[in-house]
């Protein structure tokens, strides 16, 4: 089967290049993949019909936030979870910036006046996180694989000081063995094999339960495939399946860390420790959900 681009599709139907890319995000065309940062559209592909939009508005969180973001609405869902999640995530793992500053680098691109000490990686993954969540927005409705997996992990650490080691290679598994809170992590040599096998039964299973996703979760953590950016990339993928599944999803915060860390540590025996804190989180982001008036199961 032969494709076209989304500019020669565009051309094609007679619209903007940005309906094209809107349609292929939101699974209207049949067939359009997404390799990389590309879609790609079967030849013969239908263009979708137009909507009402007053009449089919989003009903899904992912759809909501989906059309906050086509439409860059700033003080929405949107924009909040790309500041919460972004804060968070990279202070777990040791990051300086302020809740504010990371807000800064969202809206304007800046850090502010009061910036000293700032470290460079510090903003660099700041602003590729928020498009590590842009990807897993668009990318939710897809089943997870190998090459988006690194696609995140590349988008995660392009620029960054790591990302000019030679022993460090950015978008592919690691070369060296790590551990994660004081425990083995998967050999490097297995890694490709184990993450493959894990996708395969992951990806087969109907009707996943939040268990299922925090399971999922874990078994990403303990394999560590990458030299570093595991637990972000881990989180992120989280997010993106609780979207997938309509499961309220939920932002781990820095008070919540050492539940979270000990209820990973404890999941293979005692599954309660990281239930109960992912529950917790997931309280704390329903009432966000209230404010915005968005409904949610």
């Amino acid at each position: 089967m032969k494709y076209l681009s989304v500019a020669k599709i565009a051309k094609l139907w007679g619209v903007s290049q940005r309906s094209v890319r809107n349609y292929c995000a939101t699974g209207q065309i049949k067939g359009a993949t997404l390799n990389g940062k590309t879609w790609q559209i079967p030849q013969n592909a239908q263009k979708p019909e137009r909507k009402n939009l007053h009449i089919n508005t989003p009903k899904t969180l992912l759809e909501i936030i989906k059309a906050e973001k086509s439409a860059k609405l700033s003080g929405r869902i949107y924009h909040k979870i790309q500041v919460d999640f972004t804060y968070n995530s990279n202070h777990i793992e040791g990051s300086k910036l302020t809740e504010e500053q990371t807000r800064l680098i969202f809206e304007t691109n800046t850090l502010g006046v009061e910036s000293d000490g700032v470290k460079v990686d510090d903003v660099i993954e700041t602003a590729n996180h928020f498009k590590c969540i842009d990807m897993i927005i668009d990318n939710a409705n897809y089943k997870i694989s190998e090459r988006f997996i690194k696609e995140l992990h590349k988008t995660l650490k392009s620029g960054t000081s790591d990302s000019r080691k030679d022993w460090f290679i950015v978008g592919d598994y690691k070369k060296l063995p790590n551990e994660v809170g004081g425990h083995k992590t998967t050999d490097p040599k297995n890694v490709a094999k184990e993450i493959r096998q894990f996708l395969n039964a992951y990806n087969k299973k109907e009707n996943k339960t939040f268990d299922d996703l925090l399971a999922f979760h874990y078994k990403f953590e303990t394999i560590h495939p990458f030299q570093d950016g595991n637990g972000r990339l881990g989180r992120l993928l989280l997010f993106k399946e609780c979207l997938k599944t309509n499961i309220t999803p939920f932002i781990i915060t820095d008070d919540l860390k050492m539940f979270y860390y000990k209820g990973l540590a404890e999941w293979p025996k005692n599954k309660e420790r990281l239930r109960a804190t992912c529950l917790s989180a997931q309280d704390r982001f329903k009432k966000i959900l209230d404010y915005f008036k968005i409904d949610y199961k």
